[in-house]
């Protein structure tokens, strides 16, 4: 891969913040690059003559590249003069799913086990929790063509994922996520044994403050019960929170939704979030002469990496405005009736209609968003395995927010239980296994029918 292409893989899988700040670099570091009010992609030509050291930039960048091949040699990304700006860099907060790809990247795995990676990264919830179960995030996989892909292999492969950190991260329910994290305490904890048996069995006698019950079953005094509860209050039920509120401060929209009278709904690139550079013309005009100088060489090498990086930016945005506009075609149902309306939709989806790469689009939908009349949306969000049978889908998105729906609604004193909540969505044409509305019910972080009455 070269230089130009790391570049621009680069660029594309950065938020707006992030390719400020990078930008802001490059301004820096190449005199031949300055920033102008107002500039189109035409303006940015400079009349140079094409001569012997000028490479020849295509009219567009292959983007499509596995993540692993993004920085296959020691190249620094742009603007780095040394390692101090991968320490700075690397120290940024980032978000709980950039997290998790960077420790996933380190995997050695197949294109098969890649796909299947992938999925499961798309279901990935905030709090950490996997937010879709595997037999329907398999069925979308057999979709996609893995027509023997068994069950086994999607508990390998969550199996693996969960060894990354936080701990506890891709834990199907609570029960799971506990466990998880405490399978990484010293086995000479004191009562672990009878820790991990309370969460595994007793978790609702422990919510219920039921000492008792879990003294007898357990065989624990009151001194040894309140180390295990110590133990357990210890973890952490959400293990992605502290990823949570990640520039949720900071969000600068990378796409605008606006209505437009003759044409509708129209996605449209954030102007005002767009750096504006052009290539220094004082400086570029110095480059015409033929001398071989050590002043004109490095000019002629700074002028080559400023029309590298304007192609490349010119070239990140025209992919981020296809992507986009593909998705809001697909979800046009959300902005009239918001998440219930949601349809399923998964990478592969977007990248068979603007014939690219998987990864590619995964790249262009992380930590990008788009301003919509209600309210700003990270692209990723509008991405979700189909739950039903083919032709009668709902997307699982959709689903958990008809549950917080009727949850909302309900009666204080006479909270909806799981089955409950089944029928509601069964009469709503929405088939779905009771376990499946727990497991959603659980993701979202709502207490079960006899917590929430108890909390009226």
């Amino acid at each position: 891969m070269t230089p130009q292409l790391q570049q621009a893989i680069h660029l594309l899988q950065l938020s707006t913040l992030d390719l400020q700040q990078e930008i802001q670099m490059a301004l820096e570091s190449n005199p031949l690059l300055d920033l102008e009010e107002e500039q189109s992609l035409e303006q940015l030509d400079t009349p140079l003559s094409q001569d012997e050291w000028s490479e020849d930039i295509p009219d567009e960048l292959p983007l499509d590249a596995r993540w692993e091949d993004i920085y296959t040699n020691g190249s620094a990304p742009l603007g780095a003069a040394d390692d101090s700006w991968n320490i700075e860099h690397n120290a940024q907060a980032i978000d709980l799913i950039s997290h998790v790809r960077g420790q996933i990247m380190l995997m050695d795995m197949d294109a098969r086990g890649q796909l299947i990676t992938d999925t499961l990264l798309d279901a990935l919830e905030p709090s950490g929790y996997l937010g879709m179960d595997l037999e329907d995030l398999g069925k979308g996989l057999r979709q996609q063509g893995l027509d023997d892909l068994r069950q086994v292999e999607m508990e390998q492969m969550l199996a693996r994922l969960q060894q990354c950190e936080p701990t506890g991260v891709f834990a199907r329910d609570l029960r799971e996520c506990l466990l998880l994290q405490l399978d990484h305490f010293q086995s000479d904890t004191p009562w672990l044994a009878q820790t991990r048996r309370m969460v595994r069995q007793f978790l609702e006698a422990l919510g219920q403050n039921n000492r008792r019950l879990l003294k007898r079953r357990l065989s624990l005094d009151d001194e040894a019960l309140d180390e295990v509860i110590r133990t357990i209050r210890s973890l952490n039920p959400r293990p992605g929170q502290d990823f949570e509120a990640v520039d949720h401060h900071h969000v600068i929209p990378d796409l605008i939704l606006r209505h437009h009278v003759h044409h509708g709904w129209q996605v449209e690139l954030n102007q005002e979030a767009l750096p504006r550079l052009r290539i220094q013309p004082d400086y570029a005009a110095l480059v015409r002469r033929a001398d071989k100088s050590d002043d004109n060489t490095f000019l002629k090498q700074h002028l080559q990496e400023a029309r590298w990086l304007l192609k490349s930016l010119s070239s990140r945005n025209d992919t981020l405005l296809r992507v986009g506009r593909e998705i809001m075609t697909r979800q046009a149902g959300f902005i009239e009736q918001g998440d219930e309306a949601l349809k399923p939709m998964i990478l592969a989806d977007i990248a068979r209609a603007v014939d690219m790469h998987e990864s590619t689009i995964s790249r262009v939908t992380t930590r990008k968003y788009i301003h919509t009349p209600r309210g700003v949306m990270e692209l990723k969000y509008f991405f979700s395995s189909h739950v039903g049978q083919e032709g009668d889908a709902h997307a699982s998105t959709a689903i958990r927010a008809r549950i917080r729906k009727f949850i909302g609604d309900e009666t204080p004193r006479r909270p909806l239980s799981d089955a409950r909540l089944v029928q509601l969505l069964a009469d709503n044409g929405i088939m779905v296994a009771r376990r499946t509305v727990a497991k959603y019910r659980e993701a979202m972080g709502i207490p079960s029918s006899s917590e929430r009455k108890r909390l009226a």
